[in-house]
């Protein structure tokens, strides 16, 4: 015959509050405390990120604005000539960037000196053998603000682009 014996009286008696010490040695919590402090950090990054390529995506509208508009005007001299209707192809390209503004001129050239160039006239001619070499030029300009506030960085980036080429003989 088996004889049973209480188990209770055979196992340490712990103090009552050495039962409850778990509670603050657990872990439980600890996963979602790091992930609190992080997530304002991560954020900062992503926002950071987001902000960074826009503003990289609006210089290139800004570049490539320039570039259409020198692309119209360098189509034959008549275009050339036409600054307005050069700086309102500028202005078409970049319909992303609204406050973008473009200015165009037409520029001319000896062809032994082509570094040294002049607002084009009816009146500008080269001596001896050497001719007359014309280009044009545009500029856009555009003041791109951020979408979120940073201490110690500006509100509002300005942004530049230029184009010239040679027109078409």
């Amino acid at each position: 015959m088996k004889i049973r014996t209480n188990l209770n009286s055979q196992r340490k008696r712990r103090p009552i509050m050495a039962n409850h010490l778990w509670l603050v040695r657990s872990e439980s919590g600890q996963a979602l405390v790091e992930l609190g402090l992080s997530m304002g950090v991560l954020i900062l990054l992503v926002v950071g990120a987001a902000e960074f390529g826009r503003l990289g995506y609006s210089t290139i509208e800004v570049a490539n604005a320039a570039r259409a508009g020198a692309a119209y005007g360098m189509q034959n001299h008549a275009t050339a000539a036409n600054v307005t209707a050069m700086a309102t192809a500028a202005t078409n390209d970049a319909v992303d960037v609204p406050t973008m503004t473009a200015t165009a001129v037409s520029l001319c050239a000896c062809s032994n000196a082509l570094s040294t160039t002049s607002t084009c006239t009816t009146s500008f001619s080269c001596s001896g053998t050497n001719r007359v070499v014309e280009y044009v030029q545009v500029t856009t300009t555009a003041a791109v603000p951020t979408v979120f506030k940073y201490p110690g960085a500006p509100t509002t980036y300005t942004l530049h682009g230029v184009a010239t080429m040679r027109v078409e003989q």
